[in-house]
């Protein structure tokens, strides 16, 4: 396929719309259909569960290009809030991100606010960059700060606000092969899914028949595949909602606390937030899965993406992956607590 959470509440839908069929095909659906996404079940389980819990505090996809990264952050966002998400553009700069001054109204002798991207992303419901590892570390970690403390704190050039309330899921995107984030910063995102190629060929197969269906359907007035994708994804959109409400009910017990704790110890990963992240995201899954308890086969499910980037080979820009001799040394580590 092509390159291609949130505020609490319902999903939100402001400024966009739900996929319906007054308009062409091809403006009703900009973007293939979140329900028929093909080969991306970890980075749609990481971008599900970043929505239903936000403090999980976002996910960062690395992988080389033409994975379907971009593709399927769109469709998932277009799904939960009806638009496509805030982006960042590359070359962007600080006022961008933050707010600053109008230079319309400075031009005409007066002094106006203009609110940033990190404003618009907290009114949408995500915000997403594209080859975040290109990005100023200093935006990088301006954004990061914004979403670990829920405040915009703007104070520059004669600008001085209160404090802004913000919610929004941070997205990132990155292809390592250009490079990757410092070591800070990687541990700021909660998760981290690797993506690569396609190695099966009948998913291949798959992959290829949808884009291809995708452009032909687009092509008609109307599509009765295009239809049912919106309703798929309407009913997809339903679930995580309700799950994102019935999280709170999700206790996470002592033997739950202990499990996520030894599994972050026994993989040595710098600092703290691995087993924090592991905790939230486990209640996210088990709330996916309509339960009210949480069993070992939750954590199981996001202790890769909790700890790949906070293991102390990432820090050397290595790492990046998780082979089946961690899967195995996690799941005895799962089986023996």
């Amino acid at each position: 396929m092509g390159e291609g959470a949130a505020s609490a509440g319902e999903p939100a839908t402001a400024g966009g719309s739900d996929p319906g069929r007054e308009e062409g095909a091809a403006e009703a659906f900009p973007i293939l259909p979140y329900s028929y996404v093909v080969g991306q079940d970890a980075l749609c389980r990481a971008l599900e569960i970043a929505y239903v819990v936000p403090a999980v505090g976002g996910v960062l996809v690395s992988g080389e290009r033409g994975t379907a990264k971009s593709t399927t952050v769109r469709a998932f966002a277009r799904m939960m809030y009806g638009e496509l998400p805030v982006t960042l553009p590359m070359n962007v700069t600080d006022d961008r991100v933050i707010g600053g001054w109008r230079i319309d109204a400075l031009m005409a002798g007066r002094t106006e606010p203009q609110p940033g991207l990190l404003e618009h992303a907290g009114r949408q419901g995500m915000l997403y960059i594209d080859e975040v590892n290109l990005l100023d570390d200093h935006i990088v970690n301006l954004i990061l700060d914004v979403v670990s403390t829920g405040l915009l704190v703007v104070q520059r050039e004669g600008l001085d606000r209160p404090e802004i309330p913000l919610s929004f899921t941070l997205v990132g995107t990155m292809n390592p092969e250009e490079g990757t984030l410092r070591p800070q910063l990687l541990d700021r995102f909660g998760l981290l899914v690797p993506v690569a190629a396609e190695p099966d060929p009948i998913v291949r197969r798959e992959i290829l028949r949808t884009v291809l269906r995708f452009d032909e359907e687009r092509a008609r007035p109307s599509s009765d595949w295009l239809d049912q994708g919106a309703a798929l994804d309407r009913e997809r959109r339903a679930t995580i909602a309700a799950a994102r409400e019935a999280v709170h009910d999700i206790r996470l017990d002592d033997d739950t606390v202990s499990l996520c704790a030894h599994v972050a110890a026994e993989f040595h990963v710098a600092g703290h937030r691995g087993e924090i992240v592991m905790a939230h995201a486990a209640r996210a899954v088990a709330a996916l899965q309509g339960r009210t308890t949480l069993v070992p086969g939750d954590v199981r499910a996001v202790a890769p993406q909790a700890l790949i980037h906070r293991r102390r080979e990432a820090a050397y820009g290595d790492g990046l992956d998780w082979t089946d001799k961690d899967q195995d040394r996690l799941d005895k580590v799962i089986d023996e607590a």
